[in-house]
């Protein structure tokens, strides 16, 4: 993959995962992230190597954040070409999806850098002319890039079916967000009169160490006026 060091120590064998469903691959690529990271919160995108994911790879991807709720594909396995019907390398996460679901798409996202954590999303796409019913699923994993920032996402779609004519473009079904460490889920939310007036607090008058107000103490500084 684009820029990567590719080592031995990259390379996590898969061979004794026993798949159960058709949605497999989902579950190798999380493994594989979860082996590389090797108990810290998360791996780097230089970790990152094809051959460790190879069963998975046509549904696999890398995203790169290059904006507040957009992230761009810089990876893509053939899967996500024949879904698109065209080349996906390029093109924001938010394509996959319809216009309705692409605001909520654009804020997991944020979610996922942010908290940081993972997500597991489940997606639909309806019968349409040419377009028989489509059930797929995701899962976005993030990575921090060489500079240390959580800015690069690796994930996974699978559907399954025909995919008849496409493109094709999916709703939202359901979405799991599991924060890393002690994160917290969601940002704690501001009551609206606060964000009206800002943080500030009222002021408070100064008290010297021994407890009296500053207004109540001489002053320091005299103005004498003289007539002469």
């Amino acid at each position: 993959m684009d820029n990567s060091t590719k080592t031995t120590q990259n390379v996590v064998t898969m061979s004794d995962y026993q798949p159960h469903s058709g949605y497999a691959s989902l579950a190798i690529v999380e493994a594989y992230w979860d082996a590389l990271r090797a108990g810290r919160e998360m791996p780097k995108r230089a970790e990152i190597d094809p051959r460790g994911i190879e069963s998975a790879l046509p549904y696999a991807f890398i995203l790169e954040r290059v904006a507040p709720g957009v992230a761009r594909m810089r990876i893509a396995g053939s899967h996500l070409h024949d879904i698109m019907g065209m080349e996906a390398r390029g093109m924001p996460l938010t394509s996959f999806f319809e216009q309705d679901a692409r605001i909520r798409v654009a804020g997991l996202l944020e979610e996922v850098f942010q908290t940081p954590g993972t997500a597991e999303v489940s997606m639909h796409s309806a019968a349409s002319l040419g377009q028989p019913a489509l059930d797929a699923r995701m899962i976005l994993l993030p990575l921090k890039s060489d500079l240390g920032d959580v800015s690069r996402i690796l994930g996974c779609i699978v559907s399954l079916g025909d995919l008849g004519a496409v493109p094709r473009r999916f709703d939202l079904r359901d979405i799991s967000l599991r924060p890393l460490g002690n994160a917290q889920t969601t940002p704690p939310t501001v009551p609206r009169e606060i964000a009206a007036k800002g943080f500030a607090e009222g002021q408070k008058a100064f008290r010297h160490q021994d407890g009296n107000d500053l207004k109540k103490r001489p002053p320091y500084l005299r103005l004498i006026v003289s007539d002469e």
